[in-house]
This record gives structure tokens, sequence and C-alpha cells, in this order.
């Protein structure tokens, strides 16, 4: 069988649209990790710092001086969010690869001759 029906065609395209995605939610994911790990890092250092010190939060370009207390909410605030959107995206990352999977094995089978499943269609 040396022609690609076009079901299969259609079947290949799907499992690279899906190899995309993952990917894209994988780097966003590692965005939010960073983040996260930079707004802790921050919190932890603001922890040290006294509650009378200058503390400065970076809004856009510019500089704002805050309260301190204020500033380690905004960034408690900020790790819950992205901690949130983490999930999220494992979740999808979760469902996405079952799909990719079962996509694969009825490429596969599909390739090697063999009659997929009715309910695998």
């Amino acid at each position: 069988m040396s022609a690609i029906s076009p079901k299969m065609q259609n079947q290949i395209a799907q499992l690279q649209q899906m190899q995309q995605q993952m990917q894209t939610i994988g780097a966003q994911k590692t965005q939010y990790e960073m983040a996260v790990r930079e707004a802790k890092r921050a919190s932890e250092e603001l922890n040290d710092v006294p509650p009378e010190a200058a503390v400065f939060l970076s809004v856009g370009t510019v500089m704002v001086e805050k309260k301190k207390d204020a500033v380690l909410t905004t960034l408690a605030d900020k790790i819950e969010t992205l901690e949130i959107r983490i999930k999220s995206l494992e979740k999808q990352e979760t469902l996405l690869q079952g799909k990719f999977e079962q996509l694969q094995a009825q490429i596969k089978q599909a390739l090697e001759g063999k009659p997929s499943s009715p309910s695998a269609a």
C-alpha cells in the first residue's frame, strides 16, 4: 500500500497538530513555572526586609513605591493564579496525551493493515 488514503492523511495531520499543541502547552507551563519560582523568590527576599523599608513594585515600565504588605499580597495572588493555570495546563496536557496516543495507535494499526476497532473511529 504505497498510497495513503485521505482519511489516513487527515489522521496524520491531526496527530501533527496534537503534537504542536502539546509543545505549546509545555512551553506555557514552563513559563508559568518560572514565573512562580521568581515570585516565590521575591516573596522570600521581601520577608527579610524590615517593614519600614522602601519597597518598589514594577508596573509595566514604571517602578511604584508600595507598602511591603501590599507587595507580599500581590505576589501571593500572582503565585496562586499561576499555580491554577499550571494545573489547568497539566490537565490539558494529560487529556491531549491520551488522545495523541489513541490516534497514534489507530494510525499504526491502519499502516500495518490491521482493522481498527469500531469504537476507535
